[in-house]
């Protein structure tokens, strides 16, 4: 059964750097999607913000260079394409250059009829502050919604600052902070397993639930990213936003209503009830790493060109929350670099049975898993013991059910996130985005971890790519008795 379609309002998206990569890799390909399901009106128009000389036609040759090169063959279907380039233009501009605002502040005032209008900032964070300013000095601001990609500040008082601008500017309920990993779909099914089954709530704690891993997992390195991590890492590349984001989402408590103000005043509870790791603490609950060569791959110094760095491409930390529900339940974040394989899932371990009536002729029982995979494909895997079919005793084995829904549109192509998380600034729905309060939250967390790091001068621990990571991180995990689920 497909899914129905429901057409968003007439809407004018302008995309500042939408000649970068995720503009033509992500954004174009999601809104040609929406398009062609027939959720875009013919109204709406897409107007692509950079400094690259091109007119219209140059852009909209870009764009359709990008469709087919993102797209498979088949989705990418001639009338459907023509029509979405219908809706693109460009318009070149220098942000620093104040007479090339006038081009845009003309196509903003071009139509004078009711609808959304969006600044999509899919540039470095660098030009957020100057975009944000010159939105305000010509006006072009008002009732428009903004967008903003990742990384939201270096630090706690850099996210303050920015996000005191951008409220100067903006209100809060125009501020879209937008973090793909929450439009994923398995992401949001992990909220309908709790939320709308009563059979999980019981299970829900730390009296049934030893410990929760959350694995991003990736083989490739940089991938011409060098400068960029090199300033940043795993921690802020990755745990400051995805996997805080998805802890949140596995430890909170249940909203009142599924509205953007519910479910974010939860997830801020999580991150203020973290544990806070400073010092020793910090330095024995992380681990950190950094890859070697491999026989086809550079090594992480290569890939940014120093001869030493400290920064780290390999994470795992030991997360614990103060409050009742989860206190003695460990949250293990792991993330990393040239890995063994693309992985990025959630793992709720459950305790083993008190006491097993099955004697020694059994097999071991194995504690009850539930497993939220996000990539590289998306489902829900639920192990339980069941007993091996045949003569021969009681032989027990672990089970897999399997119950992914891997949910395709009308046109029969997986719905990629931002597909969903764009339309939903359309509507106005902002409970997939992140709000201020909870970046500052995560920061609050993490510098503490960070300036321990930097204090103790220790190196990360280096680790051969292809491999499941440093032995620190095993090591961490043996502490407690547990160990990893294997990337693969």
């Amino acid at each position: 059964m497909g899914n129905s379609i429901i057409p968003v309002e007439t809407f004018d998206c302008f995309v500042f750097g939408a000649t970068g990569d995720l503009a033509q890799t992500k954004l174009l390909p999601a809104l040609f999607h929406r398009y062609a399901d027939g959720q875009i009106p013919e109204s709406a128009r897409i107007i692509g913000c950079a400094r690259t000389e091109f007119d219209n036609d140059g852009f909209k040759a870009m764009v359709n260079d990008a469709l087919k090169r993102h797209l498979p063959a088949e989705q990418c279907e001639p009338d459907k394409v023509a029509g979405f380039l219908n809706l693109v233009s460009y318009i070149e501009i220098d942000i620093y250059i104040d007479s090339h605002w006038q081009k845009l502040v003309a196509c903003h005032n071009a139509r004078d009829d009711e609808h959304v209008i969006i600044f999509y900032l899919s540039v470095g964070p660098s030009l957020f502050a100057p975009i944000v300013k010159s939105l305000r000095k010509h006006h072009l601001h008002k009732t428009s919604r903004i967008v903003l990609e990742k990384p939201l500040g270096f630090d706690l008082p850099s996210a303050h600052e920015l996000n005191k601008l951008i409220r100067s500017v903006f209100t809060e309920k125009y501020v879209y902070r937008i973090d793909h990993y929450l439009g994923k779909e398995t992401v949001q099914n992990l909220m309908s397993l709790r939320f709308a089954n009563a059979m999980f709530e019981p299970l829900w704690n730390s009296h049934f639930i030893d410990h929760v891993q959350i694995t991003a997992a990736e083989s490739v390195g940089l991938q011409g990213r060098g400068d960029y991590y090199d300033r940043s890492g795993a921690m802020r590349d990755m745990v400051q936003n995805h996997l805080l984001q998805l802890l949140c989402l596995c430890a909170m408590e249940p909203p009142p209503a599924f509205d953007a103000d519910s479910v974010r005043d939860e997830k801020l509870k999580i991150l203020r009830s973290l544990q806070p790791l400073k010092g020793h603490e910090a330095l024995n609950s992380t681990v950190r790493g950094q890859y070697l060569a491999g026989q086809d791959s550079p090594s992480y110094l290569d890939d940014v060109n120093k001869e030493a760095s400290a920064t780290e491409s390999f994470l795992a930390i030991n997360a614990t929350i103060n409050n009742w529900r989860w206190a003695g339940t460990p949250f293990y974040l792991r993330t990393g670099k040239r890995l063994r394989s693309n992985m990025m899932e959630i793992a709720f371990i459950f305790k083993p049975t008190p006491h097993s009536i099955f004697g020694d002729l059994a097999t071991p029982i194995h504690p009850n898993q539930l497993i939220i995979r996000l990539q590289p494909t998306e489902g829900i895997d639920f192990e339980i013991m069941t007993k091996e079919p045949g003569h021969g005793g009681m032989r027990l084995r672990p089970t897999v059910l399997n119950t992914s829904q891997i949910v395709n549109d009308n046109n029969n192509h997986k719905q990629d996130a931002y597909q969903r998380l764009l339309l939903d600034v359309v509507r106005g729905d902002q409970t997939l985005f992140m709000r201020s309060d909870e970046v500052e939250a995560a920061w609050k967390w993490i510098d503490p971890i960070i300036a321990a790091w930097e204090q103790s001068g220790i190196p990360p621990e280096t680790y051969d790519a292809g491999t499941e990571g440093p032995a620190g991180a095993i090591e961490l995990m043996a502490k407690g008795r547990r160990r990893w689920r294997r990337v693969e």
